[in-house]
Protein backbone atom coordinates (compact mmCIF):
# COMPACT_ATOMS: atom_id res chain seq x y z
CA UNK A 1 0.00 0.00 0.00
CA UNK A 2 1.19 3.45 -1.39
CA UNK A 3 2.44 5.93 1.38
CA UNK A 4 3.71 9.49 1.80
CA UNK A 5 6.65 9.45 -0.97
CA UNK A 6 6.44 5.43 -0.85
CA UNK A 7 8.82 4.56 -4.17
CA UNK A 8 8.14 1.15 -3.97
CA UNK A 9 10.30 -1.77 -4.73
CA UNK A 10 13.86 -0.53 -5.26
CA UNK A 11 14.94 -2.26 -8.65
CA UNK A 12 11.64 -4.41 -8.78
CA UNK A 13 10.15 -7.34 -7.28
CA UNK A 14 10.69 -8.44 -3.53
CA UNK A 15 12.63 -11.80 -3.23
CA UNK A 16 11.44 -15.09 -2.46
CA UNK A 17 14.37 -15.54 0.10
CA UNK A 18 17.15 -13.85 1.68
CA UNK A 19 19.78 -15.24 -1.22
CA UNK A 20 17.60 -15.48 -4.23
CA UNK A 21 15.93 -12.74 -6.27
CA UNK A 22 12.76 -12.40 -7.93
CA UNK A 23 14.12 -13.02 -11.23
CA UNK A 24 16.54 -15.77 -10.26
CA UNK A 25 19.63 -13.70 -10.38
CA UNK A 26 22.28 -13.94 -7.88
CA UNK A 27 21.91 -12.77 -4.23
CA UNK A 28 22.38 -9.34 -3.18
CA UNK A 29 25.94 -8.84 -1.60
CA UNK A 30 26.95 -10.36 -5.28
CA UNK A 31 24.81 -7.76 -6.81
CA UNK A 32 26.47 -4.81 -4.86
CA UNK A 33 30.20 -6.61 -5.73
CA UNK A 34 29.36 -5.25 -8.93
CA UNK A 35 29.88 -1.68 -7.99
CA UNK A 36 33.39 -2.64 -6.60
CA UNK A 37 36.28 -3.02 -8.80
CA UNK A 38 39.66 -4.51 -8.04
CA UNK A 39 40.93 -1.25 -6.85
CA UNK A 40 38.90 -1.11 -3.81
CA UNK A 41 39.47 -4.38 -2.41
CA UNK A 42 42.45 -4.54 -0.66
CA UNK A 43 41.27 -1.40 1.87
CA UNK A 44 37.54 -3.27 1.62
CA UNK A 45 39.94 -6.48 2.72
CA UNK A 46 41.63 -4.27 5.71
CA UNK A 47 38.20 -3.07 6.87
CA UNK A 48 36.85 -6.25 7.80
CA UNK A 49 40.28 -7.33 9.94
CA UNK A 50 39.52 -4.19 11.77
CA UNK A 51 36.38 -5.21 12.61
CA UNK A 52 37.10 -7.91 13.41
CA UNK A 53 39.81 -7.09 15.82
CA UNK A 54 37.25 -4.69 17.10
CA UNK A 55 34.92 -7.51 18.10
CA UNK A 56 32.80 -8.05 15.35
CA UNK A 57 31.64 -11.97 15.39
CA UNK A 58 29.18 -12.43 12.69
CA UNK A 59 30.67 -13.63 9.64
CA UNK A 60 27.35 -13.01 8.02
CA UNK A 61 28.25 -9.66 8.58
CA UNK A 62 31.66 -9.13 8.12
CA UNK A 63 30.88 -10.76 4.04
CA UNK A 64 28.71 -8.20 3.57
CA UNK A 65 30.87 -5.27 4.77
CA UNK A 66 33.79 -6.84 2.69
CA UNK A 67 31.85 -6.40 -0.65
CA UNK A 68 29.45 -3.77 -0.52
CA UNK A 69 31.36 -0.91 -2.32
CA UNK A 70 31.12 1.80 0.69
CA UNK A 71 32.78 4.50 -1.72
CA UNK A 72 29.79 4.51 -3.84
CA UNK A 73 27.43 5.90 -0.69
CA UNK A 74 29.86 9.33 -0.11
CA UNK A 75 30.71 12.20 -2.36
CA UNK A 76 32.98 11.20 -4.75
CA UNK A 77 35.82 13.75 -2.79
CA UNK A 78 35.27 11.34 0.16
CA UNK A 79 35.51 8.11 -1.77
CA UNK A 80 39.50 8.01 -0.49
CA UNK A 81 38.07 7.96 3.09
CA UNK A 82 35.24 5.31 2.37
CA UNK A 83 37.11 2.15 4.01
CA UNK A 84 38.13 4.22 7.28
CA UNK A 85 36.63 3.17 10.49
CA UNK A 86 34.78 6.46 10.96
CA UNK A 87 32.07 8.46 9.96
CA UNK A 88 31.54 10.56 6.96
CA UNK A 89 29.59 13.68 6.24
CA UNK A 90 26.49 13.48 3.28
CA UNK A 91 24.97 16.61 3.37
CA UNK A 92 22.13 17.75 5.19
CA UNK A 93 23.39 17.46 8.86
CA UNK A 94 23.60 13.66 8.32
CA UNK A 95 26.42 11.20 8.34
CA UNK A 96 27.05 7.79 6.93
CA UNK A 97 27.92 6.00 10.20
CA UNK A 98 31.20 4.16 10.85
CA UNK A 99 31.57 0.46 9.87
CA UNK A 100 32.07 -0.49 13.53
CA UNK A 101 28.91 1.11 14.16
CA UNK A 102 26.92 -0.18 10.95
CA UNK A 103 28.24 -3.73 11.89
CA UNK A 104 27.23 -3.79 15.83
CA UNK A 105 23.62 -2.80 15.15
CA UNK A 106 23.18 -5.39 12.29
CA UNK A 107 24.84 -8.16 14.53
CA UNK A 108 22.98 -7.08 17.46
CA UNK A 109 19.72 -7.23 15.63
CA UNK A 110 20.68 -10.49 14.04
CA UNK A 111 22.01 -12.22 17.23
CA UNK A 112 18.30 -13.30 18.06
CA UNK A 113 17.64 -15.55 15.33
CA UNK A 114 15.86 -15.55 12.31
CA UNK A 115 14.77 -12.02 10.61
CA UNK A 116 13.19 -11.93 7.76
CA UNK A 117 11.77 -8.32 7.56
CA UNK A 118 13.56 -5.45 9.44
CA UNK A 119 12.27 -1.58 8.85
CA UNK A 120 14.73 0.75 9.08
CA UNK A 121 14.24 4.05 10.26
CA UNK A 122 16.69 6.74 9.00
CA UNK A 123 17.82 5.89 5.30
CA UNK A 124 20.30 8.24 4.99
CA UNK A 125 22.81 7.11 2.60
CA UNK A 126 21.20 3.76 2.46
CA UNK A 127 24.72 2.16 3.27
CA UNK A 128 23.17 0.36 6.47
CA UNK A 129 20.18 -0.10 4.30
CA UNK A 130 22.25 -2.26 1.57
CA UNK A 131 24.15 -4.37 4.26
CA UNK A 132 20.27 -5.35 6.20
CA UNK A 133 19.62 -5.74 2.18
CA UNK A 134 22.16 -8.34 2.14
CA UNK A 135 21.14 -10.31 5.05
CA UNK A 136 17.12 -10.54 5.55
CA UNK A 137 14.54 -11.54 2.95
CA UNK A 138 13.07 -7.56 3.06
CA UNK A 139 13.85 -4.26 4.08
CA UNK A 140 11.63 -1.58 4.03
CA UNK A 141 13.19 2.00 5.13
CA UNK A 142 12.07 5.19 5.79
CA UNK A 143 13.69 8.81 5.50
CA UNK A 144 12.21 12.15 6.41
CA UNK A 145 14.83 14.08 3.84
CA UNK A 146 13.89 14.19 0.27
CA UNK A 147 16.88 14.90 -1.48
CA UNK A 148 18.66 12.10 1.03
CA UNK A 149 15.81 9.84 -0.31
CA UNK A 150 16.04 10.55 -3.78
CA UNK A 151 19.92 9.39 -3.85
CA UNK A 152 19.26 6.28 -1.90
CA UNK A 153 16.61 4.87 -3.90
CA UNK A 154 19.10 5.72 -7.29
CA UNK A 155 22.10 3.76 -5.39
CA UNK A 156 20.22 0.93 -4.64
CA UNK A 157 18.88 0.74 -8.35
CA UNK A 158 22.23 0.98 -9.47
CA UNK A 159 23.15 -1.68 -7.45
CA UNK A 160 19.79 -3.78 -8.37
CA UNK A 161 19.37 -4.83 -4.52
CA UNK A 162 15.77 -5.65 -5.07
CA UNK A 163 14.06 -6.55 -1.79
CA UNK A 164 14.19 -3.17 -0.64
CA UNK A 165 11.07 -0.67 -0.21
CA UNK A 166 11.68 3.23 0.60
CA UNK A 167 9.41 5.65 1.69
CA UNK A 168 9.93 9.45 2.00
CA UNK A 169 7.84 10.03 5.57
CA UNK A 170 8.75 11.01 9.48
CA UNK A 171 9.96 7.71 10.82
CA UNK A 172 8.26 7.99 14.19
CA UNK A 173 5.03 6.66 12.23
CA UNK A 174 7.06 3.66 11.16
CA UNK A 175 5.33 1.77 8.54
CA UNK A 176 2.35 -0.06 9.54
CA UNK A 177 0.89 -1.32 5.96
CA UNK A 178 3.91 -4.03 6.55
CA UNK A 179 3.75 -4.74 9.89
CA UNK A 180 4.84 -6.64 12.14
CA UNK A 181 7.98 -6.53 11.44
CA UNK A 182 10.95 -8.84 12.80
CA UNK A 183 13.04 -6.22 13.37
CA UNK A 184 13.10 -2.82 13.59
CA UNK A 185 16.77 -0.59 13.21
CA UNK A 186 17.01 3.00 13.58
CA UNK A 187 20.05 4.95 12.68
CA UNK A 188 19.47 8.32 14.87
CA UNK A 189 18.91 9.04 18.90
CA UNK A 190 15.57 9.20 20.51
CA UNK A 191 14.91 10.66 23.93
CA UNK A 192 12.92 7.31 24.16
CA UNK A 193 11.53 4.96 23.01
CA UNK A 194 9.20 5.51 20.35
CA UNK A 195 5.74 3.52 20.90
CA UNK A 196 4.47 4.03 17.62
CA UNK A 197 7.86 1.72 16.44
CA UNK A 198 7.66 -0.72 19.21
CA UNK A 199 3.90 -1.30 18.36
CA UNK A 200 4.89 -2.53 14.93
CA UNK A 201 7.21 -5.32 16.31
CA UNK A 202 6.01 -9.03 15.91
CA UNK A 203 6.00 -11.43 18.96
CA UNK A 204 9.85 -12.05 19.82
CA UNK A 205 10.69 -9.12 17.16
CA UNK A 206 13.64 -6.58 18.70
CA UNK A 207 14.34 -2.98 17.55
CA UNK A 208 17.75 -2.03 18.16
CA UNK A 209 18.11 1.58 18.53
CA UNK A 210 20.54 4.43 20.01
CA UNK A 211 18.69 5.86 23.14
CA UNK A 212 19.56 9.44 24.82
CA UNK A 213 20.18 9.37 27.91
CA UNK A 214 20.79 13.25 28.89
CA UNK A 215 24.31 12.25 30.19
CA UNK A 216 25.15 10.41 26.70
CA UNK A 217 23.84 8.25 23.92
CA UNK A 218 23.50 3.65 24.50
CA UNK A 219 22.74 1.19 22.22
CA UNK A 220 19.94 -0.05 23.55
CA UNK A 221 17.94 -4.07 22.04
CA UNK A 222 14.33 -3.41 22.80
CA UNK A 223 12.42 -7.29 22.39
CA UNK A 224 8.89 -7.93 22.37
CA UNK A 225 7.83 -10.97 24.52
CA UNK A 226 4.16 -12.44 25.69
CA UNK A 227 4.76 -10.50 28.83
CA UNK A 228 5.65 -7.05 27.15
CA UNK A 229 9.12 -5.80 26.17
CA UNK A 230 12.45 -6.40 27.53
CA UNK A 231 15.46 -4.00 27.22
CA UNK A 232 19.18 -3.90 26.84
CA UNK A 233 21.12 -1.49 27.32
CA UNK A 234 24.47 -2.99 25.05
CA UNK A 235 27.17 0.41 24.98
CA UNK A 236 27.78 4.14 24.56
CA UNK A 237 27.07 5.42 21.22
CA UNK A 238 26.70 8.71 19.22
CA UNK A 239 24.16 9.59 16.39
CA UNK A 240 22.35 12.40 14.99
CA UNK A 241 19.31 13.25 16.58
CA UNK A 242 15.60 11.65 15.55
CA UNK A 243 13.86 14.43 14.32
CA UNK A 244 9.97 14.43 13.51
CA UNK A 245 8.06 15.33 10.36
CA UNK A 246 9.72 15.73 6.27
CA UNK A 247 12.08 18.09 4.61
Amino acid sequence: MPGVGDSGAVGGADPRNATGTADGGDDGVGRARDGAGPAWQRPRQQLVRRLRAAGIRDERVLQALGLLPRHLFVDEALASHAYDDTALPIGHGQTLSQPYTVARMTEVLLAAGDCATVLEIGTGSAFQTAVLASLVRRVYSIERIAALWQRAEARLRDLRLRNVRLRHSDGHLGWPEYAPFDGILMTAAANGVPRLLAEQLAPGGRMVLPLDRGEGQVLLRLTRTRAGFRHEVLEPVTFVPLLGGIA
